[in-house]
């Protein structure tokens, strides 16, 4: 009866001991329930913030389906821009004297010379008819247009060039020569073109000043004089500045479009820029990461395809995610007024992707990615419920190894 009664009033504090174990840890699961490990909010938690006006930099949210309808307006505010339609296709450059260009004037009398000397002499010919020498060029130094766009010739006096042509010179001092000299001739040439140069500047390998020429250089004959970009050509941007006018356009449509590759003006600076574009991926996504794409572009359906999709496993169809700041342009179609801007002067949007509705996935196939995009891929229920039964799990089976080892 002594042992019996021992056993019993030890058997007594070890159920209270597991009980109390039990009790503490039911607490905790019970307390950690809302607290269970995420990758980022839920859908309901994502609708929710949109519909009660959540703010972002001092802006109420935006929050828009992908369908039809949104991806047409971000193609027509978004249209890529064009050098044939923004510069249009310059006239190839005429030779047009500018200041600080170097000339070379030649000029000849025919003989007998008497303003430049003699340069020709009769000569018996065949059958006793005489035969005169050609004249030749005079040796004039090569002239340098001045500030005031002015050039001096010999018995000529101050010739205006700034402005002109080559042949415009030539008539110009050849007038001014008739009279003094035995029937002149005159050349003028560009040996130097100090004014007619367009500027490479940027990710080339030799920043360099390129002259024009009656060829009519183009954007591509620019780059190729500077040596080349120096990096991969769908990673480059090409800036035109052209007065008060800036154009960009990608490297690799440039290349593919022969209409882009526009003739250049003088005094044009073209730019060669790395921009290496990306957008950020997180949730039940196949990886997360920050994926870079080509300055061409890059649609939704094929930013899916690069980030493997997303988890069968995890995800929720219907809450997909595209997180960005807008163009208020997007926002004013038929007149409408734009929505508060944000610090940034853009609009915070959310752009809800639902993965089961077939519309939705030919709307992704021109849905644009921008640069610095989020995607986000929230978890399904079932999976947070899932994560919630793991959690119990961990913390149930420890309790009832205790109380198999107090009640063995």
């Amino acid at each position: 009866m002594t042992a019996r009664r021992s056993s019993t009033k030890l058997i007594g504090p070890r159920r209270a001991m597991a009980w109390m174990i039990g009790a503490g840890l039911g607490a905790l699961i019970l307390s950690g329930c809302s607290n269970l490990p995420r990758g980022g909010p839920k859908s309901s938690e994502i609708f929710r913030f949109g519909a009660e006006g959540g703010a972002v930099e001092n802006a109420p949210v935006q929050m828009l389906d992908v369908n039809g309808n949104v991806t047409r307006r971000l193609q027509e505010v978004m249209e890529p821009q064009s050098f044939a339609e923004l510069l249009g296709n310059a006239a190839p450059y005429g030779s047009v004297v500018g200041r600080g260009d170097v000339l070379d004037v030649g000029v000849w009398e025919a003989p007998p010379a008497v303003l430049f000397g003699s340069y020709g002499a009769a000569s018996p010919g065949p059958e006793g008819v005489a035969a005169v020498s050609a004249g030749a060029n005079t040796g004039l130094p090569q002239q340098i247009v001045n500030q005031d766009g002015t050039i001096s010739v010999p018995f000529a006096g101050a010739i205006q060039a700034a402005g002109r042509t080559p042949e415009a010179i030539a008539r110009d001092i050849q007038s001014r020569l008739t009279g003094k000299a035995h029937d002149p001739q005159v050349v003028v040439r560009i040996v130097r073109n100090a004014a007619s140069d367009v500027t490479v500047v940027g990710d080339v390998a030799t920043s360099t000043r390129m002259p024009l020429t009656t060829k009519g250089e183009r954007v591509l004959d620019a780059l190729a004089s500077a040596g080349g970009v120096r990096q991969p050509v769908g990673k480059m941007t090409v800036q035109i500045t052209r007065g008060n006018t800036v154009a960009a356009m990608p490297l690799s449509a440039v290349i593919g479009d022969p209409r882009e590759n526009v003739r250049l003006k003088a005094s044009d600076v073209v730019t060669a820029l790395f921009q290496p574009y990306s957008f950020t991926v997180l949730g039940a996504a196949g990886r997360n990461e920050e994926i870079p794409f080509e300055s061409t572009g890059l649609t939704l359906s094929q930013a899916l395809g690069r980030i493997g999709g997303i988890n069968d496993q995890r995800a929720n169809v219907r809450g997909v995610f595209v997180f960005r700041f807008e163009d208020p342009a997007v926002f004013t179609a038929n007149g409408k007024a734009p929505p508060p801007t944000s610090d940034n002067g853009k609009v915070p949007v959310i752009y809800r992707v639902d993965m089961r509705n077939p519309g939705t996935l030919f709307a992704a196939q021109s849905f644009p990615i921008r640069d610095r995009d989020l995607i986000y891929v929230s978890n399904a229920p079932l999976a947070d419920f899932q994560k919630f039964l793991q959690a119990v799990s961990q913390i149930v089976y420890p309790i009832i190894s205790v109380q198999r080892i107090l009640n063995p």
